[in-house]
């Protein structure tokens, strides 16, 4: 028995339209990988998406050059799986678990199913902790606690990346797993080299698939990283999960999505995008031992805060941060706007003294930006308004503080000891 080779059935390739192959002849399961083989070309990998009939709609995992019909397809009984292991510290990977960085195959401990359902809600432990993530701005008044999630919300060339690098570099975490989806060929390796460093990398998982690898590859990505994560919470550790960006995994389901017919909704996205979204966002938080500490890039279209990818990505996370353009062209980095933005978490789980320092330092940004257009024209009149008056004292104190070199870290208690001293 152990001898007798298993015969597997197949069927044939009968077209391919667009992004979409349909094959017939075989019976396999919606997320089952399947094989495409191509003469003198190595095997392409698919994932079934979709049914037409008796016809079977799979979606590329690879390039589909040398593809024509009567190509024999093979379902492989099983769907897509991740290698994970501790091996892959420091590794840079594909959106399918493959070496990018010309290394040797990683050592798999185990094979993690990509597409794991978020944990049982009343599994997850309630967050208690803080987890410091070395930046001012967001340690002082967005306290992040260990499991909580949150957005970064910006416009394009606002400054995601560097903070998510800062991040990466100078958290608490013990793991980061770092997920870059839809990003140009040439950020992949500027993050690597220039926002992680070889001392970040050391202690990180980096999953990449550029904006021209299949849609399917693309989508996938975030989902191979989460189930690093996943692993890596199981064995007990902190993990910092960062994805750049949710956008772009929208948008290559959206690609998907029209591909085997679904009818576009809002701004085009198709419905199966808006029920995709929790399945990944929730699987990140607390487990039974371990966390999952994620930051989820948005890309806001036209720096409207409230288009459908930023709103619904919104609702389902602990909180965010929005990085504003006017605070960028004022050389203001990393560019937080710290009215517009809020964790949800930060009253449990940092003390008394902290939030009644952060809220005060809120007060007083929020009375001089009221008033800052009559303070700039030398209208407004000392001793007018006491909180403008107590305002316009501490204002650059607040934006020394605030400002912070992407190379320069600030402990907690550092941040704290800074953060009393603000308007006193």
């Amino acid at each position: 028995m152990r001898r007798a080779r298993l015969l597997r059935p197949t069927g044939r390739v009968l077209r391919v339209i667009g992004l979409t192959v349909e094959a017939g002849g075989i019976t396999a399961r919606i997320g089952e990988v399947c094989r495409i083989a191509v003469p003198g070309e190595e095997p392409v990998p698919a994932e079934v998406v979709g049914f037409r009939d008796r016809i079977t709609l799979l979606m590329p995992l690879g390039e589909l050059r040398g593809v024509y019909p009567g190509c024999q397809v093979t379902p492989q009984g099983h769907s897509l799986t991740a290698p994970v292991g501790k091996s892959l510290l420091g590794r840079v990977l594909d959106g399918l678990g493959r070496p990018l960085d010309g290394g040797p195959l990683p050592a798999a401990e185990a094979l993690y199913p990509v597409d794991n359902a978020p944990p049982n809600p009343l599994a997850r432990r309630r967050i208690s902790a803080v987890l410091s993530t070395g930046v001012r701005a967001v340690d002082a008044c967005l306290t992040c606690g260990r499991g909580q999630r949150l957005g970064i919300f910006s416009g394009s060339g606002v400054g995601k990346s560097t903070l998510l690098g800062m991040i990466a570099r100078y958290s608490a975490a013990d793991v980061n797993v770092i997920a870059l989806v839809g990003e140009r060929g040439r950020e992949v390796r500027d993050f690597i080299e220039g926002d992680l460093g070889p001392d970040g990398l050391a202690r990180s998982v980096v999953v990449a698939a550029t904006s021209d690898r299949p849609a399917l590859e693309r989508l996938k990505a975030a989902f191979v990283a989460s189930a690093m994560a996943e692993y890596f919470r199981d064995q007990g550790r902190d993990v910092l999960l960062l994805m750049d960006s949710v956008t772009r995994f929208a948008m290559a389901q959206r690609e998907v999505g029209l591909a085997i017919g679904e009818p576009p909704a809002t701004r085009g996205y198709t419905p199966s995008v808006f029920a995709l979204l929790p399945r990944l966002l929730e699987r990140s938080g607390m487990g039974p031992r371990g966390s999952i500490t994620a930051f989820y890039t948005v890309l806001v279209d036209g720096d409207d805060m409230n288009e459908p990818i930023a709103d619904a990505v919104r609702g389902i996370l602990d909180g965010h941060i929005v990085l504003t353009r006017q605070l960028a062209a004022q050389n203001h980095y990393p560019a937080i706007d710290i009215l517009q933005s809020v964790s949800r978490l930060m009253p449990e789980i940092a003390d008394r003294e902290q939030v009644e320092q952060a809220g005060r330092l809120r007060d007083l940004l929020a009375a001089y930006r009221q008033t800052e257009d009559l303070i700039n024209i030398g209208a407004y009149v000392a001793g007018a308004n006491p909180r403008v008056d107590a305002a316009v004292a501490a204002h650059d104190g607040i934006i020394r503080f605030l400002r912070q070199d992407m190379h320069e870290t600030s402990s907690f208690e550092q941040t704290r000891e800074a953060l009393a001293g603000i308007g006193t």
